[in-house]
């Protein structure tokens, strides 16, 4: 994952944008599976929770803040208020 800092300095965790989100487990949905669109990054398990809070999307920003919590960025708002730093 890249680092990208928040304009208002937090550190966080990021996928590149999202290629492809899928429900997994079977018949029934246990948890999700975020693709990133750039090659080198692995996909990202994530929980049913997730799904349903954030209902992620393609086109969208997977972030994970250095403190564990998972969230789901929207391209515009991502793109507007995050900076590559490494």
């Amino acid at each position: 994952m890249k680092i990208f800092e928040e304009k208002a300095n937090v550190a966080m965790y990021i996928i590149p944008k999202i290629k492809e989100v899928s429900v997994q487990g079977g018949g029934l949905v246990t948890w999700g599976l975020i693709v990133p669109e750039e090659g080198g990054f692995a996909p990202v398990e994530v929980s049913l929770e997730y799904m349903r809070k954030h209902k992620p999307f393609a086109g969208g920003y997977y972030v994970r803040y250095a403190d564990g919590y998972e969230s789901f960025s929207p391209p515009a708002a991502f793109e507007t208020g995050y900076t590559r730093v490494s």
